[in-house]
């Protein structure tokens, strides 16, 4: 277990950050172990939820728990890296506002901050006729969202824009951008720091209980009536939580004593790699037109913030929360999900796409030949396997895919101090800003902080 100290200054920081500042170890500021909120999770939906709250409510004193040895480990460590604009979201919905708020918020902080980005636009491309009109209608709900500066375009346009896509129409979106989330996050949790915020790593909460009796270095009696201890037989006591548990959301609800629904069913997405002398194919984000007959997005291309282009991802039933190989197992996590109706329920109303998103997972050239459809001068031979990411991808018990943000309490003596970020989908990282915004409203509200 390490806490991360207060007061690091900005050059010494991002040193820091640059060597792993997570992994160091650093000293102890805080020798008790009682807080007024605890947060469980260090990726970057509880890291801007965390800063949010102590830029609000300065006087609390906060700890954030992370089960890793690093921050923002897992799905905050492992995605495109896009700076989502807010296209596709249903209007009104949440997350069509949190996410076109959190861009704005985004590129501002990391203007902010000094942390490299790109505005490097996105094209939604139609290829078919009948991806027209899906199209014509994806524009009018970006214009509904208030997504800026969006513009159809037409196939000389296109090429003009993406000299190697061809497609009949498409959408145009140049407000869109890339980050490096990680950095980001860290840059969360440096906040946090600074403004007198504990992070402990290695702290895996297993169990929310009444406390029973005081820490013996304590004075303070039960006004922290709440005590989290860890897979590692450490505990610290505090009186509020605030979950953002990502992969594992569904856990820490039920050891809370709240719901577990919905449940949180894990699906693998595997790249490509564009290789480095086949860069000059992709110039910013290329993206299909969503096809609702099916549950997931689609192949597109996606530049990064280190020069690379990812290609993909394929979207497959992941047999292991956090396992990011083809072959990576847990007895348990694969027993949850493949016993569950909802998954059953998913997989027949969808057993083509899913066989299909397992061929491509393992045949190179049927990947490629997705994404030719977009790029026909790409080969097999310009590509090269990639990392891969683990999406927590929310499921009701019918099998229909929980498309919004879920956020959750529950009742008695520890669910009424608790606030669960249940379903944080993508794009939570664009919108982590924004979402730190209404998990500080909720829990300003609920806790009466």
């Amino acid at each position: 277990m390490m806490v991360i100290p207060v007061g690091f200054g900005r050059a010494t920081s991002l040193l820091i950050k640059r060597f792993s500042w997570f992994q160091a170890d650093c000293l102890v500021r805080r020798k008790h172990s009682s807080y007024d909120v605890a947060i469980v999770g260090g990726g970057i939906v509880g890291l801007a939820s965390a800063r949010e709250l102590i830029q609000r409510h300065p006087k609390l004193n906060y700890i954030l728990l992370e089960k890793e040895k690093e921050l923002a480990f897992h799905q905050s460590g492992h995605n495109s890296g896009v700076i989502h604009s807010g296209i596709y979201y249903t209007p009104g919905s949440l997350k069509a506002k949190l996410c076109v708020r959190g861009a704005e918020l985004s590129y501002a902080y990391c203007e902010k901050k000094g942390i490299p980005y790109k505005k490097c636009g996105k094209l939604i491309v139609a290829v078919e006729q009948d991806e027209i009109p899906r199209l014509k209608a994806l524009h009018e709900r970006g214009l509904q969202n208030n997504v800026q500066d969006l513009s159809l375009i037409d196939a000389k346009e296109i090429q003009e824009r993406e000299p190697y896509c061809r497609g009949l129409m498409a959408l145009d979106s140049p407000n869109t951008g890339i980050v490096d989330w990680r950095e980001v996050a860290l840059s969360y949790a440096e906040d946090f720091c600074e403004m007198g915020g504990t992070i402990k790593t290695r702290f895996e909460a297993t169990d929310f209980q009444i406390t029973k009796e005081s820490h013996k270095d304590s004075t303070d009696g039960l006004k922290y009536p709440i005590t989290i201890r860890s897979s590692k037989e450490t505990a610290i006591q505090c009186s509020y939580v605030v979950t953002c548990g990502g992969l594992y959301s569904d856990r820490l609800s039920q050891k809370s004593g709240c719901s577990s629904e919905p449940r949180i069913v894990p699906f693998r997405g595997d790249y490509l790699v564009l290789k480095p002398e086949k860069h000059y194919l992709v110039k910013g984000n290329i993206y299909p037109v969503p096809d609702p007959k099916f549950p997931f997005l689609g192949v597109h291309f996606t530049p990064r913030m280190n020069g690379s282009v990812w290609l993909g991802p394929n979207a497959v039933l992941a047999f292991k929360r956090e396992g990011y190989n083809v072959f990576d197992f847990d007895l348990r996590d694969f027993t949850d999900a493949v016993s569950y109706s909802g998954v059953q329920k998913l997989v027949l109303k969808n057993l083509v796409f899913g066989v299909n998103e397992m061929y491509r997972g393992i045949v190179i050239a049927a990947q490629v030949k997705q994404l030719q459809r977009y790029i026909p001068a790409l080969t097999v031979n310009d590509v090269s396997r990639g990392p891969s990411g683990v999406r927590a991808q929310a499921l009701d018990k019918d099998g229909n895919l929980v498309d919004d943000f879920v956020f959750d309490g529950g009742s008695g003596a520890i669910g009424s101090r608790v606030l669960h970020v249940r379903n944080a989908p993508s794009p939570a990282a664009t919108s982590s800003l924004a979402i730190g915004e209404i998990i500080a409203d909720e829990a300003g509200k609920r806790f009466k902080l």
